[in-house]
């Protein structure tokens, strides 16, 4: 008589539930790590519970969501991940800011073809290092195991981000004008966004690439809640922006009112060697680089003129090198380089 055939389970099809039930106790920990008074209740619960901090008379509640884009090939490539979840926090907490916000809490989705493939572990650190840098606590999140989805070792991400506002005090762009300046706060290098151009300009994934270079373009995106939650304490800052796709021309004239133009002096941007390496390799054209990355600049405030150099000073005395780059004028309402 035959033997019998072993019987199919959740296993043999591909999802290790024990697998994923041995991460969670390290997730819980990595959590608890940068649990503010304001959590309830967080990893464990099925949902997590945070309340809204003391001080607030009329406080609005602020989302956002977001992703890394391809740079996570960039990661797989490298063999590194320890960094790409400090980009899934920036991504969302700096949209956050925008308003004048500060972050109060985050979660996150992981998703993979198979536990076995990826460090999940790592992935999460890093994802917790980003919340310490933003005063955001992670409450909870969600790991996907979906063979046949994604091959070995790929796996995607996506961040969620709530924070809060007191209403009077949300920044919506409705005080900018003509005559004010435009203050950038500088990028560490590409942050999360233009990475198919990137790799296509650098020739990743076609052919052997410097270990240096991968690192270069794993350079963590810059989380700049502190420094600019503490500049809005001191100084009346018309509106922000977060340059992420579409560079400085698509982000900051989403803050622009009707009747105001934003003019940026190319002297005035930081000239960072990657940009400069993705154009001369790729031959990418000037204004594609513009309309793709972010020039140098990783967030942008309008003030009045009268408050430019202060706030920049202000800024650097916290080691942000902000500098003037450039100015609003009346007209069609958009973004233009000059110089």
């Amino acid at each position: 008589m035959a033997a019998r055939a072993s019987s199919l389970d959740y296993r043999r099809a591909g999802v290790d539930v024990r697998a994923a039930e041995k991460l969670v106790p390290k997730f819980a920990r990595l959590a608890r790590g940068t649990s503010g008074a304001s959590v309830l209740a967080g990893v464990g619960p099925f949902a997590a519970a945070v309340k809204i901090p003391r001080g607030y008379r009329d406080p609005l509640l602020l989302t956002a969501t977001d992703g890394v884009g391809t740079k996570l090939l960039v990661a797989k490539l490298a063999g590194r991940h320890d960094t790409i979840g400090i980009d899934l926090v920036a991504m969302c907490v700096n949209d956050i800011l925008t308003t004048g916000g500060r972050p109060l809490c985050f979660l996150d989705y992981l998703a993979t073809g198979s536990l076995a493939g990826i460090d999940a572990e790592a992935i999460v650190a890093g994802i917790a290092t980003g919340c310490r840098l933003a005063g955001a606590s992670l409450v909870g999140g969600e790991t996907a195991e979906m063979p046949g989805m994604y091959g070995r070792g790929d796996y995607d991400l996506a961040g969620f981000a709530v924070g809060v506002v007191e209403r009077r005090a949300m920044i919506t762009g409705r005080g900018v004008r003509p005559g004010q300046l435009v203050v950038g706060l500088p990028s560490t290098g590409l942050h999360s966004n233009g990475y198919s151009l990137a790799r296509a300009a650098l020739g990743i994934g076609r052919r052997r690439v410097q270990r240096t270079l991968l690192e270069q373009l794993l350079t963590p995106t810059a989380i700049y809640v502190k420094p600019v939650l503490g500049a809005l304490r001191e100084f009346p800052v018309k509106a922000m922006a977060h340059v992420t796709g579409g560079g400085i021309p698509g982000n900051l004239v989403r803050v622009l009112p009707r009747g105001c133009a934003a003019v940026i002096e190319r002297s005035a941007l930081p000239r960072l060697e990657i940009l400069e390496r993705i154009e001369t390799e790729g031959r990418v054209a000037r204004a594609e680089m513009e309309r793709t990355f972010n020039a140098g600049i990783g967030f942008l405030l309008v003030v009045s003129r009268k408050h430019g150099d202060a706030l920049c000073e202000f800024l650097r005395r916290r080691r942000v090198r902000a500098r003037v780059v450039g100015r609003i004028v009346a007209g069609r309402r958009g973004v233009r380089f000059r110089g």
